[in-house]
Order: structure tokens, then C-alpha cells, then sequence
């Protein structure tokens, strides 16, 4: 019996536990809210649908309800709104982050916790110094997303099922994130030689332009309906999948970087191998110069941007944070 905690009854973690009830990932789904008035309102309506999926038991909890579970995916936050970036939410959703982990940690210690809430790659960082949690255990979905909209760009363009194109996003999930061309293959070609037999060309300009899709691809639905739900939750639930089912599958997970091109103590996304201990490994793989540059940037970036303590409590680094927390839950 795997259980699955969801926080936050918004767009994305309402959709995320019908994408999970609909695919048949947990047998019991528990939606937590700060107005518990919504998340009741979400579970009666998953739960009148009830007949038309595998067995399940959905409902509407509190921190309590943490105990036992298999995974805790936090959603909660401000939401990005239009003409924000997702590194303007760091300050407020930092906050959010620090309380809902001191909640779980009194109920669970053991789940894998994994991180929607934007932006994501610090979001993740400021869980695992919460938590006191290894590394491998704290989890962002970082450009799991970005990863599958690049390959639905690419399938377009090629006139490819998507899931034949193997192409990876890292870096940030947001505007500094790497498309990885030098690494994209289609059944197993090399794009660029698959590209040399295709007719519909793709020259540089044309990389660059399917790079920024990837990029702003949310901006512009954000701007068009005011959130992005549907692709996330999907999402969300292949990662939960792969644990729950220790299916050593790759994602594109944000996760603790130690020494990649000289970058080390923040979480960014890389090719991850994800079972049921959470992150086994990082895929060991070269970049060419300039994706190397663009991703010491990307890190660059996110570092200066890392929080160094609670926002209310005495500021330390983030290697003492997972250490002090330990003791003084011990």
C-alpha cells in the first residue's frame, strides 16, 4: 500500500492528485490545504469519480495524516503571476517552504519529499535545510517539465512521437535553464545527423527559437489562462512512479549538486536515476563549452539567490543547517 501527501489544493495540487488517481500511482491520496474548505471541496469532487478508477482511498487531512506516507510533494506558494519571473517569488515562498517543512518533520521523517513550489531549485534547497533529510530524500521537479516540453517542440519539428526524441533540459527551471543539443537523438541518431536526412531543416536560428519556447513556454500560458496545471501534474506523477515503483528511471530532477564543473551546494537539475531511495545517482555525462558556460551561469545565478538560514531563525550555511536540525531532533 503506497501513500502519497499533497500540499497545497491549488491548480497544481489538485490536478496532481487527479492525474495520480486517474493512472492508479497510489492507493491513498491525502490533499492538505491551509482553507480546508478547498481541499474538502477537491476531494468530494475526485471522490465522486471514484467509480471509474482503481481502488483508492482520497481525503482531506492535516499535518497528522504525514504519518506513513511514502511521498509528501509540496505545491503550496505564491503563485507566479503575469510578468513575473519565478525567482520573484523567493522571499515569500522561502517562508511557506520553512513552516510546511517544520509541520511535516514532526509527523514523518522517513518520506521523500518532493518539491513543485517555484522556484523550484531553491524551494528544494531551503526543504532539504529544513528537514535534515539526506539529499537524496528532498527532491525538486525541476525540469522534468521543461525536459518534456523540449521534446514535444522537437517532435513537432521532426515529425517524431515524442516519445522516441531523448533530449534532456538542466540547469535552472526557469529563464537560465540548457537545452542540451549536443546530447538530443532521435531513436537512438544523433540529432544533428537525423537532422542532415530530414527535409524539414533546422538551422541554428531555428535552435534558438525552439530554445526560447522551452523557456517562456510557461510565461505565455500563464498569460493565456493564469496558471500551468495539467503538464506539471503529469509530471509530478512520473517522477512519483519512478520511486514508487524503484523503476531507476532518468529524470531531470533538481537535486543536490557536489562539484559539477566546479558547482557545489545548490540544487539544480541534471539526469537523475530515481528509485525507491530517491535520487541513487546524478548520470555522469560531459557538456560541450558553451553548454558548460551556460550551466556555470544558470548556477552562478541561483546561488547568489540561495537563502543562508531561516527567515526567523540564526543564520548559518547551508552544509551546518542539515546537521543542526538533526540535533535538535535527536
Amino acid at each position: 500500500m503506497s501513500k502519497i501527501v499533497i500540499i497545497g489544493a491549488g491548480f497544481v495540487g489538485s490536478t496532481t492528485a487527479y492525474a495520480c488517481m486517474l493512472g492508479g500511482t497510489a492507493q491513498e491520496i491525502v490533499l492538505i490545504d491551509k482553507i480546508k474548505e478547498k481541499a474538502r471541496g477537491e476531494v468530494m469532487d475526485l471522490n465522486h469519480g471514484a467509480s471509474f478508477v482503481r481502488p483508492l482511498h482520497i481525503y482531506a487531512g492535516d499535518y497528522p495524516d504525514c504519518r506513513g506516507a511514502d511521498i509528501i510533494v509540496i505545491t503550496a506558494g505564491a503563485p507566479q503571476k503575469p510578468g513575473q519571473s519565478r525567482l520573484d517569488l523567493v522571499n515569500t515562498n522561502t517562508r511557506i517552504m520553512e513552516q510546511i517543512v517544520d509541520s511535516i518533520r514532526h509527523y514523518n521523517q522517513e518520506a521523500i519529499l518532493l518539491v513543485a513550489t517555484n522556484p523550484v531549485d531553491i524551494m528544494a534547497h531551503v526543504a532539504w535545510q529544513s528537514s535534515g533529510l539526506p539529499s537524496a530524500r528532498v527532491i525538486g521537479s525541476g525540469t522534468v517539465l521543461d525536459t518534456s516540453r523540449f521534446r514535444h517542440l522537437l517532435s513537432e519539428r521532426c515529425s517524431i512521437d515524442p516519445r522516441n526524441v531523448h533530449a534532456y533540459v538542466i540547469g535552472e527551471h526557469g529563464d537560465s535553464e540548457i537545452p542540451l543539443w549536443s546530447k538530443a537523438n532521435i531513436g537512438g541518431v544523433p540529432l544533428e545527423e537525423f537532422c542532415r536526412q530530414c527535409p524539414s531543416i533546422c538551422s541554428h536560428e531555428n535552435q534558438k527559437e525552439i530554445a526560447r519556447m522551452v523557456r517562456e513556454a510557461a510565461y505565455e500560458i500563464i498569460d493565456g489562462k493564469g496558471a500551468t496545471y495539467y503538464a506539471i501534474a503529469l509530471a509530478l506523477r512520473r517522477i512519483m512512479e519512478s520511486i514508487l515503483r524503484d523503476e531507476s528511471s532518468v529524470l531531470t530532477v533538481s537535486t543536490y549538486i557536489e562539484n559539477f564543473y566546479g558547482m557545489s551546494d545548490l540544487y539544480l537539475s541534471l539526469p537523475c536515476v530515481l528509485g525507491r531511495s530517491g535520487v541513487k545517482k546524478v548520470i555522469p555525462f560531459s557538456l560541450m563549452e558553451e553548454e558548460k558556460e551556460q550551466f556555470i551561469r544558470s548556477a552562478e545565478k541561483i546561488k547568489s539567490l540561495i537563502p543562508t538560514g531561516t527567515m526567523e531563525g540564526p543564520v548559518f550555511s547551508s552544509q551546518e543547517s542539515g546537521a543542526r536540525i538533526r540535533e535538535k531532533n535527536s
